[in-house]
């Protein structure tokens, strides 16, 4: 639904795949921006949440600390392995392989995917596939990098296919059959840093000082800035949306 920013396509699936790695092991140290995330999610998840895309478990782990039963997924073998790993014997997170295209049917609660639509060329077609995994009136939860200017060589190296605007994440809901329920942009100034130190500079993400003051400093006020006032931009676009029934 989404045009893409750049004629060029996204790196091939395996460079993505490694790169996508490396970056969840770098960005484990932005503890407070990870619970931001869920905190936004969680209260939109219901009983029984799939995650898709779940990389090596943080949120799935703060969802379940919450008291829900969540079901962890990847598509990659090296991050399936490690969900596996970590939360074997774990009373509330089961872990599963879900490829892309998803063609089965399920009963979730809702599913919720963490910068992850982003990566699939037919979002439209995703969304669609995401809402035949939930009940009736179940909802899909769903954070994505925001605005096309933002679009770095980053991106396209960790294997997006677009960036979003409030306008155009409403659109491919609707167009999948979703009734949106919430779109708005989240993390204001974390939009500035990108486009300094990766749109601009050509850096990536990476642990560090920079990251960890980020993440102590600016993430807890930026989270309480935000939780009251509408922000006209940011990093990320947050969305929820909900099935037909």
């Amino acid at each position: 639904m989404s045009a893409r920013s750049d004629a060029r396509a996204p790196a091939t699936l395996e460079e993505a795949t490694v790169l996508q790695s490396e970056v969840l092991e770098d960005l484990r140290t932005a503890v407070n921006y990870t619970r931001w995330l869920t905190s936004l999610t969680e209260p939109w998840l219901g009983d029984d949440p799939l995650e898709i895309g779940s990389g090596l478990g943080d949120a799935a782990a703060l969802w379940a600390a919450g008291g829900r039963t969540v079901t962890a997924s990847e598509a990659d073998p090296g991050r399936l392995a490690q969900l596996t790993e970590r939360f074997a014997g774990h009373p509330r997170v089961r872990v599963r392989e879900l490829t892309v295209p998803i063609r089965e049917t399920a009963n979730y609660s809702a599913v919720v995917a963490l910068n992850v639509l982003e990566h699939i060329e037919d979002d439209v077609a995703a969304l669609r596939a995401f809402g035949r995994l939930v009940r009736p009136g179940g909802r899909i939860v769903l954070v994505v990098p925001a605005f096309e200017q933002a679009m770095s060589r980053f991106d396209r190296e960790i294997g997006h296919f677009r960036r979003y605007r409030v306008k155009s994440m409403d659109a491919a809901l609707r167009a999948a059959g979703l009734r949106p329920l919430r779109v708005h942009y989240v993390n204001s100034i974390g939009l500035l840093g990108w486009l300094l130190l990766v749109k601009a500079l050509g850096g990536k993400p990476r642990e560090g000082i920079p990251l960890r003051i980020y993440d102590r400093l600016c993430v807890p006020v930026l989270r309480r800035v935000e939780r009251r006032i509408p922000v006209p931009f940011g990093q990320s676009v947050f969305a929820v949306a909900e099935t037909p029934g």
